[in-house]
């Protein structure tokens, strides 16, 4: 199993260590925190729009096709129930070239195969874990 580590700052402010990278996750100032980086729903779209490009990306090079400047835009919605959740994604492609209807149908069909959207549709169980905290000498 790979593992990232969420390692609390302050206030709502958190470190994601993932292999040799760091993610600043924290709250706007309108919710009480100090902006220093996307909120985790925030996060969680942009990971989604993030893998999508990526196949799109990948589709367009596989194809000769221009992919440089490839753009996509993510608008989301929060649920009205209770618990909270993102209710609505929408991912909206640009490419940097106009492109005919058959690569058109052919780069949607490689963004359908994205991990993360496909994570989504058929959702991984998750397990929640209390662990003792760590004895300090």
């Amino acid at each position: 199993m790979r593992e990232m580590l969420v390692v609390h700052r302050e206030d709502d402010a958190f470190a994601v260590l993932v292999r040799d990278h760091v993610i600043h996750i924290d709250q706007p100032y309108s919710a009480g925190g100090m902006d220093i980086g996307p909120t985790p729903v925030e996060l969680f779209v942009a990971s989604l729009a993030a893998c999508a490009a990526h196949y799109a990306r990948r589709y367009l090079a596989r194809h000769g096709l221009p992919a440089t400047g490839l753009e996509v835009t993510a608008g989301y919605t929060m649920g009205p129930s209770v618990p909270p959740r993102v209710s609505h994604v929408d991912l909206r492609f640009r490419p940097p070239a106009r492109l005919s209807e058959a690569e058109t149908q052919g780069m949607l069909a490689a963004v359908d195969r994205c991990t993360v959207h496909n994570s989504l549709l058929d959702p991984p169980r998750i397990g929640v874990h209390l662990e003792s905290p760590a004895r300090v000498a």
